[in-house]
């Protein structure tokens, strides 16, 4: 009999499952996409009973893919972070929109909180900064501007995304330590904070226990027979343990919706004097590792933007010829601030700019000034990670963006280091599974299960140095024109 494992991966856009064995081999998935709603600007809003259903029904999928819950050894959850829900306990129905971490709603009150002076306290207890991002400030909004939370009373549970598919699952109410950490509301260090909940007006008989990302988390019976939840983690702490980023300097880049770089810092907590994230890596047996993280908003979803807003592109495929097509932007800058500016400039009022064209700007520069964002944007994670004592040596890149080959040598030439990318890119899922295997005990711990990442391609730095600094240069000047406006 073999013993597959089973992970849910929740993401932003879509919610899919995919079935792995303990080697590592993917050898089935399905996925469903998922409405993003947009009520008002700045507003991101998803169903959570959608999210729900269609998870339920992709895991389903695969357990009958599997040839049903027997050969089914755990499951393991990954999920869109900071992303918040709102339901009730009894009926398990969601009683208000999930609030998705893009939202910026709450930019006026973390700004009203930063001027009153909260922001080094906040960063201090949690290793954040007051941003809409993270779900505190969400989870306040809504308890102040929903009046059917507060009325739920006893019956309101409040969790991210990994709360809400582990109750509907398994009727326990918890979250990892990893997602727990995205909240503001917990101590880096610790548990809840009440300091930090009293600031947001969270409720805090609402909010679920903080448990490990591997054990034995819970059990469902939905799928026709008795399968163990055994590993919960985070999109991006998934992906980073998926790339086997296990030692401190050790580094990973996702390019999904967003841009995620997390550098593994070992089992102290962090800090950043340069305006990055300190985060919980992963939590087993109590214990917590930790990494230092730079957020960047917009990456896939500018590919998206270019093809459904625009018009511009049928496709993401089209991308790496295109940009390939022309020997440089022209001068062209596409500063992709669509959704506010994040680390290391952390400016939700930001809007996103498109400078240096003239009458001989084509579509292909405006592709290539796109692709050619990301490598700026994540140079300038490097230099404030290299300032806070943790430059990279290497960068292990995944997400659906890094297919595109002309990016990941783009991303090599300008930070002027390897790039790894694996041959299995879905390392956001690969992780949830490794966590799933530690926690059923297939692997003694996160280095046996590393096994599971399998083959790696290398892109080197091919670039001179001069052609480097003047792309720079000019990068530097349209985001300084972002900043200051």
């Amino acid at each position: 009999m073999t013993d597959y494992l089973l992970v849910i991966d929740e993401g932003t856009t879509s919610t899919r499952a995919m079935l792995f064995t303990p080697d590592g081999q993917c050898v089935a998935s399905e996925a469903a996409p998922l409405t993003q709603n947009y009520p008002r600007p700045g507003w991101v809003e998803h169903d959570a009973a959608e999210i729900w259903r269609k998870s339920l029904r992709v895991a389903g999928a695969m357990v009958a893919q599997a040839g049903g819950p027997r050969r089914i050894a755990a499951i393991g959850i990954t999920n869109q972070r900071e992303t918040v829900v709102f339901w009730d306990k009894t009926t398990g129905e969601p009683l208000a929109p999930a609030i998705v971490w893009q939202d910026r709603r709450t930019a006026d009150r973390c700004a009203e909180l930063r001027d009153a002076g909260h922001e080094a306290m906040v960063q201090e207890r949690t290793g954040l900064l007051l941003d809409p991002y993270f779900s505190g400030s969400k989870i306040g909004w809504a308890m102040r501007e929903w009046p059917e939370l507060a009325a739920a009373g006893d019956r309101l549970a409040v969790g991210t995304i990994d709360s809400w598919l582990a109750w509907k699952l398994t009727g326990a109410h918890v979250t990892d330590a990893t997602n727990a950490s995205r909240t503001a509301l917990m101590a880096l260090g610790g548990g809840w904070d009440d300091a930090l909940i009293e600031l947001f007006g969270a409720p805090r008989a609402a909010l679920p226990e903080i448990v490990d990302c591997a054990g034995a988390i819970g059990e469902t019976t939905l799928f026709g027979g008795r399968i163990p939840v055994t590993g919960m983690a985070g999109d991006q702490q998934a992906a980073a343990i998926g790339q086997a980023c296990l030692s401190p300097g050790e580094t990973k880049a996702t390019f999904g919706t967003g841009a995620f770089i997390l550098t593994h810092t070992g089992d102290t907590p962090p800090t950043s004097a340069n305006r990055l994230l300190a985060t919980v890596a992963w939590q087993l047996g109590g214990n917590r590792a930790y990494a230092l993280e730079g957020s960047v908003f917009v990456a896939g979803s500018l590919i998206q933007w270019l093809r459904d807003s625009l018009g511009l592109i049928a496709s993401a495929d089209e991308t790496a010829a295109l940009a390939a097509s022309v020997p440089d932007t022209g001068g062209v800058y596409l500063v992709p601030a669509l959704s506010g500016l994040g680390a290391p400039w952390w400016r939700p009022d930001a809007r996103a700019t498109l400078t240096g064209m003239s009458f001989s700007t084509g579509k292909a520069h405006l592709v290539r000034a796109a692709l050619e964002a990301m490598a700026y944007q994540a140079h300038d994670l490097k230099e404030a990670f290299a300032a806070d004592g943790a430059d990279w040596a290497t960068l292990r890149i995944d997400g659906g963006m890094v297919a595109n080959d002309w990016l990941a040598q783009d991303l090599a030439d300008m930070l002027a280091v390897p790039v790894e990318r694996p041959r299995f890119a879905e390392t956001t899922a690969l992780g949830a599974a490794m966590l799933a295997g530690v926690g059923a005990e297939l692997f003694a711990d996160l280095k046996e299960a590393s096994v599971m990442r399998g083959e790696v391609e290398c892109f080197e730095a091919d670039l001179a140095d001069d052609i480097r600094a003047r792309r720079l240069a000019g990068w530097n000047k349209a985001v300084a024109g972002v900043v200051a406006g």
